[in-house]
């Protein structure tokens, strides 16, 4: 699944690329999106549970500036018993098509229970679901 994002002024720091923290921000809205499509996040919600995201690693492969407009293209790579774990591309769109690949990440995430804290186990209807996403290959 994708979501393009038009790149702002507001996105560039000093060099007039988009800034590195920002990349950050636009793999949230590319997972937002993603598991909204899914209603990952009513599932949560039903279940007093948080997602809890426990590590990114990025690599930066070309800046992106003002007036480009790139795509975030998640998909969900692995399940574990209490972590799982989604992969993201940032692609510039070139005549509405993915072209260069401007960035890529690897997100793990786990499941908190909204109460106590701590991490539960990824089971049932949520496990169902991821298990769907990765079938899917979306």
């Amino acid at each position: 699944m994708s979501v393009d994002i038009k790149v702002r002024g507001y996105h560039l720091d000093i060099y007039h690329h988009v800034n590195n923290g920002r990349y950050l921000e636009f793999l949230e809205e590319g997972r937002w999106d993603y598991f909204e499509r899914y209603r990952f996040f009513d599932l949560f919600e039903s279940k007093d549970l948080a997602f809890v995201v426990a590590n990114i690693n990025i690599s930066y492969r070309r800046p992106a500036y003002a007036g480009e407009t790139i795509r975030v293209i998640t998909r969900m790579d692995t399940i574990g018993n209490k972590s799982a774990k989604a992969v993201q591309e940032v692609r510039l769109l070139q005549d509405g098509q993915p072209a260069d690949l401007i960035a890529d990440a690897v997100v793990t995430f786990c499941l908190m229970d909204a109460v106590s804290q701590k991490s539960v186990a990824i089971a049932g209807e949520l496990r169902a679901t991821l298990e769907k996403m990765i079938e899917d290959g979306v």
